[in-house]
């Protein structure tokens, strides 16, 4: 089994990227933040691993989906609403043990300073395969889109995905980059 978990500033899209790689609603959605108060843990089901890329674990694996509350405010230095002390740190716990980060970013607001600091430490400290995705690309003009991969390319040194749920764009190189590294995720 290998977990995926999802984070994310409140109300950057992970619980309807969640739905979208499910294909069904699990996750309850909303246009106000704190929607989701704690983790929601669902298997994605058993992923086929291509025999064109390299898996030294066989040729296929169960993936879970965790869907975690909004980490910090988007527009302000602050933990999320919804999220008391104690909750903060079950979530951080739970992201701890997963196998693949998904790190979504708004594209209305840019990256976080939180967030890029949970970035840093889950990478290098806890050396968790990272996927940077920035939603909501269909909200802003492509120039402003282009200039955000620049930044986050500079400042988390890596290249993002660029994702719209509303059209689709960009879903495909999400999907191939989550078997990519689900290849090499340390089984739980």
């Amino acid at each position: 089994m290998i977990k995926v978990a999802i984070i994310g500033a409140e109300n950057v899209g992970k619980s309807t990227l969640m739905n979208a790689l499910l294909g069904r609603r699990i996750s309850e959605t909303q246009p106000t933040p704190g929607t989701t108060k704690g983790a929601i843990k669902r298997a994605f089901g058993t992923v086929k691993i291509p025999k064109t890329m390299k898996n030294p674990f066989g040729g296929a694996d169960e993936l879970v989906l965790i869907d975690t509350a909004g980490l910090y405010d988007p527009q302000h230095e602050l933990r999320g609403k919804v999220l008391s002390e104690e909750k903060f740190k079950e979530l951080l716990n739970e992201i701890a043990s997963a196998d693949i980060v998904i790190h979504m970013i708004d594209a209305q607001y840019g990256l976080h300073r939180g967030m890029e600091k949970l970035h840093h430490l889950l990478k290098f400290r806890y050396e968790k395969p990272i996927i940077v995705v920035v939603n909501k690309i269909d909200l802003v003009p492509r120039e402003k889109a282009e200039e955000l991969r620049e930044i986050i390319k500079k400042r988390l040194g890596q290249e993002p995905i660029m994702l719209s749920l509303v059209t689709y764009e960009g879903f495909n190189e999400l999907l191939e980059k989550l078997a990519y590294y689900a290849q090499y995720a340390k089984k739980s």
